[in-house]
């Protein structure tokens, strides 16, 4: 697994911040709902990005915390990878997280994020912030997503009706009177009358 391009550049919050762009990354290892596992604390959104070995190397030089999948066959290089931390602390700025399809751009904000946990990804574009840790005397770098652009594999079907709009988007909900909440389609004069 490689990615296409990687680029180092400055950031803007102190001398040691350097943001990281990824383009054509892969990622996978997805929790964006935060759920407990075996691997992760409850509440923590988080996903793993795999670096190509010239990347993992200039990370682990910078002090990146990159990690290693176990090895499977024999004779197999390690992927490398690294954690990403999607941080919705109101002591920091939150992310900015756009899904792509071919219909439109669509903003995710933290109560809509864990849904990529469940999309087929046909491309991911990211910048990530660094947090640099102190702790005991042990120094390393904590990545942190920044924004990302994440491009939904759509399949035909998609692509078939995506010019038709959903019924929440039409003026007045699906017909005058309807309305759509959580998912639902949803008659108040229905409502009223039962």
């Amino acid at each position: 697994m490689t990615n296409s391009n990687v680029e180092v550049r400055r950031g803007g919050m102190s001398r040691n911040s350097t943001n990281v762009l990824m383009e054509d990354a892969i990622i996978g290892f997805r929790n964006f709902s935060g759920i407990e596992g075996e691997f992760n604390r409850k509440g923590d959104r988080n996903f793993a990005v795999f670096l190509s070995p010239e990347q993992a190397e200039a990370m682990l030089r910078d002090g990146w915390n990159v990690k290693f999948l176990k090895v499977r066959e024999e004779g197999e290089e390690p992927q490398a990878y690294l954690q990403v931390s999607v941080s919705y602390n109101e002591k920091a700025k939150p992310p900015r997280i756009v899904m792509v399809t071919s219909r439109n751009k669509t903003p995710l904000g933290e109560d809509m994020v864990e849904n990529l946990d469940h999309v087929d990804i046909a491309m991911v574009d990211l910048i990530l912030n660094p947090y640099h840790w102190n702790v005991s005397g042990k120094t390393g770098v904590k990545a942190y997503l920044n924004t990302m652009y994440i491009t939904i594999e759509e399949n035909y079907l998609d692509l078939k009706y995506a010019e038709i709009s959903n019924a929440a988007e039409i003026e007045g909900g699906f017909a005058a009177g309807y309305e759509i909440i959580e998912g639902q389609l949803y008659d108040p004069v229905q409502e009223i009358e039962g």
